[in-house]
């Protein structure tokens, strides 16, 4: 397996991550953990403008402060992103938690997606967050194999009218899941 690493969004991946999203949009994939770049496809400057009011805007009960990765191989080619916010408001906690991340659909089962995860939860420890909340969909087995293969216990679930489907709750502790898991993803992380 290729070794990745996460790097921030920037004007020199302008294309590749304007190809990531199109890429979702044309198998009519889910988009998540992207920072909304799927809003921005016409003016991927202002998202990167967007993205640097994100990490240092005040948390409210509509905004909280978040920092958005693309997860690149050692071709630099993006493979997913990951979107972790640094707090959590009152909705948060209950629908949404701490991180949002995916896969390109071409690059889907492949076990990148725990590596993206792994590599969330070093910049979690980083910032001082010891215990991340996540949810996914009840169908979306794969992200719950990825939460679960990081150590993620399910706590709830609940049904989302917005989404109209079951959501499953996780909750990881942020230092066991490194230390359980650091001989398994620290060889698969490309270091700068």
């Amino acid at each position: 397996m290729e070794r990745l690493r996460h790097v921030k969004p920037s004007i020199e991946l302008k294309e590749q991550g304007i190809d990531y999203i199109n890429e979702h949009l044309l198998c009519n994939s889910e988009i998540n953990g992207s920072g909304s770049l799927h809003k921005y496809l016409d003016n991927y400057e202002e998202w990167l403008i967007k993205l640097e009011k994100d990490r240092n805007c005040i948390p409210n009960e509509e905004r909280v402060p978040a920092e958005t990765y693309y997860l690149l191989n050692e071709s630099n080619r993006i493979i997913g992103m990951i979107n972790i916010r640094l707090v959590l408001n009152e909705r948060l906690r209950k629908c949404g938690g701490h991180i949002g991340y995916g896969i390109r659909p071409s690059e889907r089962q492949k076990g990148y997606n725990k590596i993206n995860l792994y590599l969330g939860l070093l910049r979690c420890q980083e910032l001082g967050i010891e215990e991340v909340i996540l949810d996914c969909d009840a169908i979306n087995l794969g992200s719950s194999r990825t939460m679960e293969a990081l150590g993620g216990i399910r706590i709830d679930e609940y049904y989302s009218e917005e989404e109209q489907s079951l959501i499953w709750r996780y909750q990881i502790n942020v230092n066991n899941a490194i230390n359980s898991h650091k001989e398994i993803y620290e060889p698969k992380i490309l270091r700068k």
